[in-house]
């Protein structure tokens, strides 16, 4: 029970507020793109979602390297990390989005159900993209912890 309360106050500390901060920013970036898009130069549901992660992407790079993760990492690895990071939450995200809503709201014009589905995927991106980026892309070493808070290493 003590892991479990300290796993939970690992992924709700100040760099999930952080993140979140961030992710406010990036999503008014990004769905503001979208939604332009898809409606009003009305492109595909997917061309307009998929920019809304690619530039908001670009954004949110550099603003969770580092600003919310604090990430030293001068290495490609970290890009190509990230950039397979988004890819994979924005399929999985709204793979599942589209059907789920379609399914729910059948019936209703395609339209409607193609922006609920864009508004269902961004919400199951950022929970997808904060677990991951935090314990894999921007994941802290144990050597890059040492000395800097001993009460945080213990």
């Amino acid at each position: 029970m003590e892991k479990f309360k300290r796993f939970m106050r690992k992924l709700f500390d100040r760099t999930f507020w952080k993140f979140i901060l961030v992710g406010i920013v990036n999503t008014l970036f990004g769905t503001a793109i979208m939604f332009v898009f898809y409606n009003v130069l009305h492109l595909s549901y997917w061309i307009s979602s998929a920019s809304n992660y690619f530039f908001g992407s670009i954004l949110s790079y550099f603003l969770n390297k580092y600003f919310t993760f604090r990430n030293k990492s001068k290495s490609w690895r970290t890009v190509g990390k990230f950039a397979v990071n988004i890819a994979a939450c924005y399929l999985v995200a709204y793979g599942l989005a589209k059907p789920a809503v379609r399914l729910l709201m059948r019936g209703c014009t395609q339209k409607l159900t193609d922006n609920v589905a864009m508004a269902v995927g961004m919400c199951l991106f950022v929970a997808l993209n904060y677990l991951s980026q935090r314990f894999l892309t921007f994941r802290e070493k144990p050597e890059e912890t040492q000395g800097e808070n001993p009460e945080e290493n213990s």
